[in-house]
């Protein structure tokens, strides 16, 4: 998680623990001597905890509030790990530096040996034993009780143990947790079994635990109170500073970098527990347990309110970088998530990936999604077909499979795949897609059309859940997406001579975002010799006036196209002038006769002159337009048709 988030994590969760320990070490001293000496620990260590937002609290923060999944999410928590890290290792430094200065040198450098070792040993030990159990665990079965005994008692040992070797016991079981290897089987089953059991059982009767203990009416000392309240309030602002300023140093948006902030400036159950530990042992008194407690409690409900308040969920897949086609080197690896339903659809998604040019120059990855509805099971499930589980459940995507493993295999050095399975509820399929799309980074999402044809132009498939589902998808996908309107098989057959098979693409050239990014796509495909590119671009008329941005960046990539021109024999772009949207749509037919493949883009102005009398006849929105236009049934020769929309959520400042 850290490496993949990379610089912004290192930098905010470094500066959120520096600076909040700096402040806090220089400010602690002088407020001592406000308070009587026998509150003077207990104040001490409320400043030290107000220094730090453990690990878990903004973990549960994140699942609370459903953006765990999101660009934001993954940030708090890269960011919130890295200070845990950090902190910790600050920490287990200090306690072995005094136990060097009360013991003896050399017996400080055999506790730092001890410590490393007995964590190393238990990290690879476990990390080995987890991947051993998710290779005895049948695909799509969840894993067996006795494992998950056998590691809830290994959990109270590495706190034991870590506890033992001077260090907070807490984090046993956190370094234990982190090589827990994310998602199905093992890491579901263990958030499904012990969710209940803590968040259910444990965690409530801590908390009431915590609030008998805290007696409100019992506070005297007024003058206490102040003092210990501006020590929260201040330390609840340094907390929020220290966070903010590496966030926007980092160009997050302002929006997320205040929700980010505010994120990992929460306080939680761990706080609780440090309290009412420090309670027991009498280094807090009453009034100052209760007025604590009850910041903590404020806090967990006045930070999901702002969160909520200031973040756009309606983005929450977006990223902060750009996560599409034409922004990918051409020679670097191209990722693309391939969905599919049934087998033709895996079918039409390997022959469209076939003429993508698949090389070791130009390489792409596969990420093969099996879309398959919950039935008979009371939870979703995602299985990762590459973990070497037994089969069961993944049978029944076996044969989609075979064919991305057979794709692989044909193309080896230039293809790698990855296949999954995602067994959900149909109204939350889009979320899969989108959450693996997001995780692997990829550039494109390949989505089947909800409607097939027979060859005499006959509907015979048309599934409004699938419809639903790509229109969800082309809301929320945290980079470009396009629907596969898949007509017929690739022809076999050559127009020339001498010439391997031959694949014809034609590209439909209004202008535009989508436009540009299905040109980009395009042009990938046209380095192929196998690939033949026809890119018509229609216009009404020259503006002699100022251009637009829009129409600078347009005219950009057809210059560029233009010297691929000249330089490959493959490659035609010519231009064509339309009077309206009927005329548009005849000459659009048109390209049906010569073509295998006809890439479109999705969105266009509104009020382009181009498109006038054609958006309101519109059967399918989510093809735009011009893709409506070549997915109708009465077409003279069926042509298969893939529709682009270029990543639509970009939080760049």
């Amino acid at each position: 998680m850290v490496t993949k988030t990379g610089k912004k994590a290192w930098t905010i969760g470094f500066v959120s623990v520096v600076l909040p320990v700096v402040v806090g070490m220089s400010f602690s001293p002088p407020v001592a001597q406000m308070v009587t000496w026998s509150r003077t620990p207990g104040i001490r260590f409320v400043i030290a905890t107000q220094t730090l937002t453990p690990f878990p609290v903004v973990a549960r923060l994140l699942i609370d509030l459903h953006i765990m999944n999101s660009e934001l999410g993954h940030l708090a928590l890269a960011s919130a790990l890295v200070r845990e890290l950090v902190s910790g290792a600050i920490t287990t430094f200090m306690t072995y530096v005094r136990v060097g200065f009360m013991g003896s040198f050399w017996i400080g450098i055999q506790a730092v040996l001890l410590f490393l070792g007995s964590v190393s040993a238990m990290g690879i030990a476990s990390r080995k034993s987890f991947w051993w159990i998710i290779r005895q665990t049948p695909e799509g079965k969840p894993v067996k009780s006795t494992y998950i005994v056998l590691i809830s008692v290994a959990v109270f040992f590495s706190a034991v143990v870590i506890d033992n070797l001077g260090v907070l016991f807490y984090l046993g079981p956190l370094m234990l947790g982190l090589a827990v290897p994310d998602g199905p089987p093992l890491g579901s089953t263990l958030e499904e079994r012990l969710d209940t059991l803590v968040s259910g059982l444990f965690a409530p009767l801590f908390l009431s635990y915590c609030g008998l203990h805290s007696d409100l009416l019992g506070i005297r000392d007024l003058k206490y109170q102040v003092i210990l309240w501006t020590v929260l309030v201040a330390g609840a602002g340094v907390k929020f500073t220290s966070n903010f300023i590496p966030a926007m140093f980092c160009r997050i948006p302002l929006r997320d970098a205040t929700a980010l902030s505010l994120i990992l400036s929460a306080q939680g159950i761990v706080e609780m527990a440090s309290y009412l530990t420090y309670k027991e042992n009498d280094t807090l008194d009453g009034q100052t347990f209760s007025g604590v407690t009850s910041s903590v409690f404020l806090s967990s409900i006045i930070i999901p309110i702002l969160v909520q308040s200031i973040y756009d969920y309606s983005r929450r897949y977006g990223g902060y970088q750009k996560r599409n086609i034409l922004h990918t080197h051409e020679n670097s690896e191209l990722r693309i998530l391939a969905c599919a339903h049934r087998p033709e659809d895996a079918m039409a998604a390997i022959k469209l990936l076939e003429a993508s040019n698949p090389s070791k120059e130009t390489p792409i990855a596969v990420y093969a999604l099996h879309l398959m509805e919950l039935v008979g099971r009371a939870t979703p499930i995602l299985i990762n077909h590459q973990l070497g589980q037994k089969s069961g459940l993944g049978s029944r995507s076996l044969p989609i499979t075979k064919l991305f493993q057979h794709l692989e295999f044909q193309y080896s050095g230039s293809v790698v795949t990855q296949a999954f399975t995602a067994v959900s509820l149909t109204k939350f399929m889009h979320e899969d897609i989108c959450s693996l799309a997001f995780e692997k980074l990829t550039s494109l999402i390949i989505l089947p059309f909800h409607r097939k044809w027979n060859s005499q132009g006959n509907v015979v498939f048309d599934s409004d859940i699938w419809r639903n589902i790509n229109r969800h998808v082309l809301q929320l996908a945290p980079c470009s997406v396009a629907i596969l309107v898949d007509r017929r098989r690739i022809q076999q057959t050559s127009a020339h001579p001498g010439l391997p098979t031959v694949y014809r693409v034609g590209v439909v050239f209004l202008g535009g975002d989508d436009d540009r990014e299905a040109l980009a796509y395009a042009k990938r495909m046209a380095r192929s010799p196998n690939v033949f590119l026809t890119v018509v671009r229609f216009f009404l008329f020259e503006s002699p006036g100022e251009r637009s941005w829009e129409e600078i960046l347009d005219m950009e990539i057809l210059k560029e196209l233009r010297i691929q021109c000249s330089e490959s024999e493959n490659v035609y772009f010519r231009e064509e002038k339309v009077e309206d949207g009927p005329d548009l749509a005849l000459k659009v037919h048109a390209m049906e006769d010569d073509q295998d493949l006809v890439v479109v883009g999705r969105r266009h102005s509104q009020d382009s002159p181009l498109l006038s009398g054609l958006t309101g006849w519109v059967e399918f929105p989510e093809l735009g337009p011009v893709g409506d236009i070549l997915a109708e049934a009465d077409v003279q020769r069926p042509v298969s048709v893939l529709v682009v929309q270029r990543q639509l959520h970009m939080k760049i400042k």
